[in-house]
């Protein structure tokens, strides 16, 4: 029945648990039977009414409380030295420099998914992934600066996944493009395993002042504040969202789910940000910027933003839900204090302040005259008292304590024992080596990205140094520009983005420190030392003891490689239910296990960086990494339909000295060119070195392995370029941090350059760079 039919309140304790979840399924409050009894008679103790058993859904779902992964996520490293924020606001912060004055400026990270979303409703589902994520960053106080994104669809050959792919591409850079942040880096996987269920991670970076950070909660003495509503006018557009991020997609329920999706203006969003910048500057300039609270509205929309605003900051706080601006007449107040309409922030700010605020959005910048309806509003006030209370004329819509509100749902699920190791290593061997490199190089998950990236801006904002696709990670200078002093104008920031799901299938703990070693070799072959991490930690459903244990595994694995390897993490998420129905009995079907990782490098001098470009004739090849028979999950078992059980076990020790040894190389001018070795193993490695140059090489790998192991093994490493007068300095450089560097040829010119590995492959560059350039589109068509 229509929500305007519902009575006010709902005596839970008196339905039979039938009836109960009967209810809370019709309401999609998200709520299970138990946490509905739980909030009637523990935390409210009194019936609830339909906007808080809606807003109790929201905020004890997955998305919102981490009732699951919260004490599994306890094990990260969140603090360093230059750790300014952790994984605690709305977006981490890492200081990068420092001036001659010792003032610091930091770097601003957050990474988020829009899985549920995008798989429904694409272009919307991955805008406004977007959105939400450039809004995380803003309201620290940053400038926004750079986005990545890291891609998972299905079989390649099916048209759904197709459509998939372009309209989810399309929805990216409907909204990065027009409001002018360059796309820096990213990931496109397509794997089966990911048929019902894609996977749409985002990452944004912003640049700012230490000085110039605000807050995602309600600063000291803030009782009184305003709460400032800032954007669009509500709509009913991405009600239930957060809720509908936690739940199992079932093919029978598409056409219902869709509503849940918001709706995104980017133009808008742009206008917001833009203004929002400027008035961070206004409020530096009086001093003031410590005297506010600033929060974007993502999950549970005014609800979430509120309650979180002032209950971090240790408040209470009062909505009138009547002062919110709609766009649509006769909209039920339930769904105004928690619909995810998009473009939308909160400001926390003193009464003083108040007008300014209100005038710089609604005068200044006119938001009214950019989109219809849009506006500033105060709709409420922090409260000394820690209740949280909306209300509607005469009607008290939501009255409870704050941290109850915040705190969610608390879970201690089954996990379920830890899983056999898979056995079976195929036996395989080719006919010819050099038709198998062609077959890899044109593999959708090798082949050239450019299709992808070219379709955003890689250049605007002027400070990419190395785009997205030229490089192993993005390179940007964020402080060239002459409002910087002059000593950290130089300073390059790098980003990429790591995961391998086919080692996550046949191994749930080593897949995920292998993103995370990826993520660490593809920042060093830069010259950039990793300074923070963040990730999307994607999994099935929580309630079954395998997809448990896969998570809890893929946790410990984070974890325990990125505090070996000194990188903390600073944001991210945990999305769950990653299922969807499969075949006619409308079985669930699992994504494999998805720790979607994202690194943030920092080079003194970004005009040292490192592409895997070679960059004359005649130069040496150096390798680091022994190639081992580790090729489970390998493109190369790919094309003949296996996965295998061997994946690659990076020695931690081996690959930090590597890697801190290269970047002191590279700060040197020691090294040329480096890349790492991966998808493909070191002949796709040199073979795409070869391509991005036009230079060709002849090169043996030592070692005693059938040669396909040799040259398609993907044991972790990097392939390195050097002037032959550097190379005994820079061999015996490596010998001395006891890491193994071994000389493995070198390259030769342009003129009839070929691609010559082993006495097994002697292919012509040219016909190489047309099979990698080309792979993805013949894919795609």
């Amino acid at each position: 029945m229509p929500a305007s039919d519902h009575p006010d309140s709902f005596d839970i304790i008196t339905m039979d648990d039938g009836r109960i979840e009967e209810l809370m399924n019709s309401l999609r409050t998200g709520l299970t039977v138990q946490e509905a009894k739980d909030l009637q008679t523990r935390i409210l103790k009194r019936p609830p009414t339909l906007a808080e058993l809606i807003l109790f859904g929201i905020e004890g779902s997955e998305h919102c409380s981490y009732k699951s992964s919260r004490p599994y996520l306890k094990q990260f490293t969140t603090e360093g030295m230059d750790v300014i924020v952790g994984a605690k606001e709305d977006a981490g912060i890492v200081r990068v420099a420092r001036d001659a004055a010792g003032k610091g400026y930091a770097i601003v990270l957050s990474h988020e998914s829009h899985n549920h979303p995008s798989q429904l409703v694409p272009y919307e589902g991955a805008a406004t992934g977007v959105g939400g994520n450039v809004r995380d960053v803003c309201c620290m106080g940053a400038r926004v600066i750079a986005l990545a994104d890291d891609l998972r669809f299905g079989d390649i050959s099916k048209p759904r996944t197709k459509w998939l792919y372009e309209e989810v591409v399309r929805g990216i850079a409907g909204y990065g493009n027009p409001i002018g942040v360059p796309s820096v880096a990213g990931g496109l996987q397509f794997d089966k395993s990911y048929e019902g269920n894609c996977l749409v991670t985002v990452v944004t970076l912003g640049a700012v002042e230490e000085d110039g950070i605000i807050h995602s909660y309600a600063p000291e003495n803030a009782d009184g504040y305003d709460l400032i509503l800032v954007g669009k006018p509500t709509d009913s557009s991405g009600f239930g969202g957060a809720s509908f991020a936690s739940f199992q997609l079932d093919d029978a329920k598409k056409e219902v789910n869709k509503g849940a999706v918001q709706e995104p203006n980017a133009f808008l969003g742009r206008h917001i940000i833009r203004s929002s910048e400027k008035l961070f500057e206004i409020l530096k300039e009086k001093g003031e910027l410590h005297r506010v609270g600033f929060k974007d509205l993502g999950a549970g929309g005014i609800a979430c933003a509120s309650v979180e605003l002032a209950e971090s900051g240790g408040y209470g706080a009062v909505v009138d839900i009547d002062k919110v601006h709609v766009a649509e007449e006769n909209l039920a107040p339930h769904v105004v204090l928690c619909a995810e309409t998009q473009e939308r922030y909160l400001w926390a700010s003193p009464p003083d302040l108040t007008s300014l605020i209100m005038d710089h959005y609604n005068v200044t910048y006119a938001l009214g005259g950019v989109s219809a309806g849009a506006a500033a509003r105060v709709i409420g006030r922090i409260t000394a008292d820690t209740r949280y209370v909306v209300t509607s004329g005469a009607k008290v819509l939501v009255d409870a304590p704050a941290s109850d509100v915040t705190k969610g749902f608390l879970y201690q699920r089954d996990v379920a024992p830890a899983l056999p190791p898979l056995q079976k290593e195929p036996v395989i061997k080719e006919k010819n080596v050099g038709k198998t490199l062609l077959d890899i190089l044109s593999h959708p998950n090798v082949a050239s990205r450019a299709p992808l990236y070219n379709t955003y801006d890689k250049q605007v904002q002027g400070m990419v140094a190395q785009e997205a696709g030229a490089g192993d990670a993005g390179v940007l200078t964020p402080f060239d520009d002459p409002r910087y002093p002059a000593e950290i104008r130089n300073v390059g920031i790098t980003l990429t983005t790591d995961q391998n799901p086919r080692h996550n299938a046949i191994d749930a703990y080593q897949g995920a420190v292998n993103a995370v070693v990826e993520a660490w070799c593809n920042t060093v072959v830069t010259g950039a030392r990793p300074v923070a991490l963040s990730d999307c930690l994607c999994y099935g459903n929580p309630e079954k003891p395998n997809h448990m244990r896969q998570f809890a595994d893929g946790a410990k694995g984070v974890a325990d490689s990125s505090r070996f390897l000194e990188v903390p993490v600073i944001a991210g998420n945990v999305s769950l239910y990653n299922e969807s129905s499969k075949g006619d009995r409308n079985e669930m079907r699992a994504i494999p296990p998805s720790p979607m990782i994202a690194m943030v490098g920092k080079l003194e001098n970004a005009a040292v960086a490192l592409s895997p470009a070679f960059t004359g004739s005649g130069n040496t090849l150096l390798m680091i990494g022994e190639r081992k028979d580790e090729c489970g999950g390998s493109i190369w078992y790919s094309l003949h339909d296996e996965l295998g059980a061997r994946i690659p076990e990076p020695d931690l020790s081996e690959i930090k000295a590597a890697g801190l040894t290269l970047c002191d190389l590279t700060a040197e001018g020691r090294i040329l060119s480096a890349h790492d070795i991966s998808e493909g193993g070191i002949a796709a490695a040199l073979s795409e070195q070869a391509i991005a140059s036009g230079y060709g090489l002849e090169v043996i790998i030592p070692g005693s392995l059938q040669v396909e192991r040799l040259l398609f093994s993907e044991s972790f490493g990097f392939v390195m370029e050097t002037a032959p007068e550097e190379t005994e300095v820079v061999v015996k450089r490596f010998k001395e941090a006891g890491v193994s560097c071994v000389e493995i040829g070198r390259t030769t010119d342009r003129t009839d350059a070929r691609i010559r590995l082993n006495s097994v492959v002697d292919i012509p560059v040219s016909q190489a760079a047309h099979t990698y350039a080309t792979g993805l589109t013949a894919h795609i068509r």
